[in-house]
């Protein structure tokens, strides 16, 4: 069944039930009421007719009714009660609507108690039928009691006077279902409109799709409505922003958890800002910013989306390495196919021992630098990178050299391969630029690793230019650099920050020889 139906259907049969409550309800309110109100006037009536001096004189009379009969007649026409019944002590009857009747005694239980001094209101069966009558006592002037009188209404007629009412509640009540339905029809409308004609298990479904999507992601989502509430978030910004939970997160206004958040200044300039660099905890962010629009083309929040600039600066050196490795390929297979030429030369010239020397030692560089890095450097990845810098430095005709008592064996499970990865290339890659400047003395680099102990060391000596004392502080901030160009000064605040994470830290010394020598440590628990 589909969901406006149910919610029409539910409607009624809520608004059916408080209908019929109500509808019962007012009945017996109405009914009840009206029995009062009649059982009074009754009782108001024979009070009156009991006063009457003339029906208190006719009962010292011969035959009292001649004189009673007319005037309670007279009475019951004028009130258009069913019955005006006068009788005297002994219930004889001195008026009645039936004259035939009058000397009979009257009928009913409540007479007797009428007759005791008692002011009565009951509903009794007599001659004329089922009826709601009030009994009163006839007093003279001494207080002694000559009578009673009896005056009562059919329960027939109070019932044609409630089924009046009834009517009236019975078109009430139609009346009310009916403008039910129509709200129902258009409430149920709304609601189908408002959630854009889905289903609630293609609303649940679209849910859980919804998060699974933003948990997938790598960057941080936030959105927020116009007053800056939290109306959804993921576990990776809360990560990165350092955020509680999401349980605590939503609902919150943005600025009660992120004083700083630039969210509310985009909120008042409305437009949609891409690519815009905030900071927050010491770490800086790369973010969009989109309002959410509704279907009349209005705004009614807005999302916004980031990642850490680190962590691009980190992809970008990445992809940078990639394409310096394959530059150092390219390079790599130009030099071999040089080689291979002058090896072919040589047979041609029949210099076959000179042949044989040459491959002999091209053969051994190569194969002592993969023997080693195989056997004390048991991460791939680490060894693949060396390999390329080793190449790559073959290139620049720079002496690369790894000092044979290194060993890299025993990395533990919990430090990140490609954290290590970037530490090393970007040190290798500063050492490189260093020894490459004008004004180097050599265009050597050393490099030691160790993992002896509690830590794993890295040291990279180069016999470059060297770091002058006016910027040995500032070589670890984020854009402080040496070189005039855009994007760069990342490099060794991205190392920082990582050794950071890892708990270990990172040093520098000037090389006594000329040049620079950074020692990183990192502790293996």
């Amino acid at each position: 069944m589909r969901l406006q139906t149910k919610l029409s259907l539910l409607i009624l049969s809520l608004l059916l039930f408080i209908i019929l409550v109500f509808s019962f309800y007012f009945h017996s309110l109405i009914s009840n009421s009206l029995t009062n109100q009649l059982g009074d006037r009754v009782l108001s009536i024979a009070e009156t007719v009991a006063s009457i001096p003339e029906i208190k004189q006719a009962f010292s009379e011969k035959d009292p009714s001649k004189i009673i009969q007319p005037i309670a007649e007279k009475v019951r026409k004028q009130t258009g009660a069913e019955f005006v019944v006068v009788g005297n002590t002994e219930k004889k009857r001195y008026s009645h609507p039936v004259p035939d009747r009058i000397g009979e005694s009257m009928v009913g239980k409540d007479n007797n108690e009428a007759l005791k001094g008692k002011y009565i209101i009951s509903q009794e069966e007599g001659t004329l039928g089922p009826s709601l009558r009030g009994i009163v006592p006839i007093y003279n002037q001494n207080g002694k009691i000559l009578g009673i009188v009896a005056v009562g209404y059919s329960l027939q007629d109070v019932d044609n006077i409630a089924m009046n009412y009834r009517k009236k509640i019975i078109l009430i009540s139609l009346g009310v279902i009916l403008v039910g339905i129509i709200g129902a029809l258009l409430i149920a409308r709304g609601m189908k409109r408002a959630i854009l004609g889905l289903e609630p298990e293609e609303i649940t479904q679209l849910y859980q799709e919804n998060k699974a999507v933003l948990e997938s992601v790598k960057e941080g989502i936030v959105a927020v409505n116009l007053d800056g509430t939290i109306t959804m978030v993921n576990q990776q910004a809360i990560n990165m922003l350092q955020w509680p939970s999401e349980k605590d997160t939503l609902r919150s206004n943005i600025l009660d958890i992120s004083p700083y958040s630039p969210l509310l200044e985009i909120i008042e300039k409305g437009e949609a800002v891409t690519d815009k660099e905030f900071s927050l905890n010491d770490e800086f962010f790369i973010a969009n910013y989109l309002p959410i629009m509704s279907e009349k083309g209005s705004i009614t929040g807005w999302v916004s989306s980031f990642r850490s600039k680190s962590e691009l600066s980190r992809l970008t050196q990445e992809l940078a390495q990639v394409r310096q490795y394959s530059e150092a390929l390219r390079a790599q297979t130009h030099e071999y196919s040089n080689k291979l030429y002058m090896i072919s030369g040589l047979i041609q010239l029949q210099s076959y021992q000179e042949a044989i020397d040459f491959i002999a030692r091209e053969f051994d560089i190569h194969q002592n630098l993969l023997n080693f890095i195989k056997q004390e450097i048991s991460d791939v990845m680490i060894g693949g990178l060396l390999i390329g810098k080793f190449n790559q430095a073959n290139e620049l005709k720079i002496h690369f050299d790894i000092d044979r008592e290194s060993s890299f064996k025993e990395i533990p499970e919990g430090i990140e391969r490609d954290s290590l990865t970037t530490i090393i290339g970007n040190l290798i890659d500063n050492a490189m630029e260093a020894v490459m400047k004008p004004g180097a003395k050599a265009k050597n680099i050393k490099i030691y690793f160790s993992d002896f102990g509690n830590d794993l060391i890295l040291e990279v000596e180069d016999s470059g230019i060297g770091i002058s004392p006016e910027i040995e502080d500032k070589i670890f901030e984020r854009g402080f650099s040496t070189k005039k160009l855009e994007n760069h000064g990342v490099g060794l605040f991205l190392v920082q920050k990582i050794i950071k994470k890892l708990n270990g830290y990172i040093s520098y010394t000037p090389n006594p020889e000329g040049g620079s020598v950074f020692t990183v440590i990192i502790p293996k628990s």
